[in-house]
């Protein structure tokens, strides 16, 4: 078991890398090249070999392999991003890149997405030479950059340019994962990730006739784009159940006692309550109408109008998605993907996931452990174009009341000590023994 030298490390790695600013806002603008030689620092001084790697300057990426002692296993990738999405330090409580620890909570921008996660890793892997601990499999870490972006310059640029890092890689584990979800009725659930929803951001441009706002105009951009955007937001995407999102749904009607009905599974969503959270997002295709960008003076009428959309496809979802975007942006408004990514599943009855449940079982007993699918999507987008089977794992025991979920990318970001301990702990059994 991890030592006590890893229970403060991981902290104090926590705090040091909320500290370091990575905030990426789209567009190139990041540098995470800071927190990179921050990272690989730290896996040198445990005796490895980190790989800095960039496509362009400063987004930097670091890569280190850690050797099992079986050499015939395939090797597990452990990977977390280093950038973090923008925070306005007005709407906080304590400076979002102060890494303040206080009343045993660190708190910043980054503590649960998820420099906590890359804190673990570091304090894991150095915690095994000491004790002289070798995992069965070689372990690849990988820290990466640009996850929040289009992981152009991280994810996609290692899989792209350098898989010879990954070799023997089958399987990885990442964010979002294996935390405490407290239903309000005394069950702690820890739901893995066994799946993603594919990406598709949408660029939408509609096209008219450019005149005088006082005049009547049938091909007004803003009129079309404004109709379509409203087709797009009141559309009710129908039904459709992967393999993880049913196993999820059964799984947690068993644990409620509550027949699981798949063939109404609305129905089936109101009788699980609160714990519905985990897969109401994951049973249809979405479209979310997010951004508008038009004229520029208010007696002109445009002759142009643009808007953004945040799609998302469940796995073998894409061309239901492709062909209803058609339908619904209608012939007077054209879409394109601006940022486009598969959707994921992985098995859950696998040895990699057994073992997941087991070392969260071992240190939550009264955790009751089920699959579930990320609505969101991670950088085992990127890494899938090698081969690799992607979990989400990032393992925290968090408090009645802690909103895990509300805290991604949200205001007052924070991570209890605790939580980390019980992560390390759930982690570095699941890695030694995977």
């Amino acid at each position: 078991m991890a030592d006590g030298q890893a229970m403060d490390e991981v902290v104090t790695f926590t705090s040091d890398l909320i500290r370091i600013d990575t905030t990426n806002r789209g567009g190139g603008d990041c540098q995470e090249r800071p927190a990179a030689e921050y990272a690989a620092a730290r896996l040198a001084e445990a005796g490895l070999e980190p790989v800095l790697l960039e496509r362009t300057r400063g987004r930097t990426n670091v890569v280190a392999r850690v050797e099992g002692t079986d050499p015939s296993a395939d090797a597990l990738l452990v990977h977390g991003h280093l950038d973090v999405v923008p925070a306005e330090a007005r709407d906080w409580s304590v400076h979002p890149f102060s890494g303040e620890i206080r009343d045993g909570v660190v708190w910043g921008r980054g503590a649960v997405d998820m420099k906590n996660m890359d804190a673990m890793i570091l304090a894991i892997v150095r915690a095994w030479p000491r004790e002289g601990v070798r995992p069965r499999r070689d372990i690849v870490v990988a820290f990466t950059a640009d996850e929040e972006a289009s992981a152009v310059d991280g994810s996609g640029f290692l899989a792209d340019e350098h898989p010879g890092l990954f070799e023997g890689c089958t399987e990885g584990v990442s964010e979002s994962g294996a935390f405490t979800f407290h239903d309000g009725a005394g069950r702690h659930i820890y739901p893995i990730a066994a799946g993603e929803r594919g990406t598709g951001w949408l660029k939408l441009t509609a096209r008219g006739r450019a005149g005088h706002g006082s005049k009547v105009n049938k091909e007004n951009a803003v009129t079309r784009l404004c109709a379509a955007i409203a087709r797009i937001g009141a559309h009710e995407w129908p039904l459709r159940l992967t393999p993880t999102v049913r196993a999820a749904l059964t799984e947690l009607a068993v644990l409620y006692g509550i027949e699981p009905d798949l063939d109404n599974v609305d129905r089936l969503l109101e009788k699980l309550g609160p714990a519905a959270k985990l897969v109401e997002s994951t049973v249809r295709n979405s479209a979310n109408p997010t951004m508008v960008d038009a004229g520029y003076k208010v007696n002109v009428i445009p002759g142009e109008a643009v808007a953004h959309v945040d799609g998302r496809y469940l796995p073998g979802g894409e061309e239901e998605f492709r062909t209803t975007l058609d339908l619904l942006t209608g012939p007077e408004v054209e879409w394109e993907f601006q940022h486009h990514e598969v959707a994921l599943q992985a098995p859950v009855d696998s040895a990699t996931y057994a073992r997941m449940r087991a070392a969260v079982e071992e240190f939550a007993p009264e955790g009751h452990v089920v699959p579930y699918c990320m609505s969101g999507g991670t950088d085992a987008k990127q890494f899938s174009r090698l081969g690799i089977t992607g979990y989400g794992f990032t393992p925290l025991k968090l408090p009645e009341g802690f909103d895990y979920q509300a805290l991604f990318h949200g205001v007052d970001e924070r991570v209890p000590v605790e939580a980390l301990h019980f992560g390390v702990r759930v982690l570095d059994r699941f890695l030694r023994t995977a």
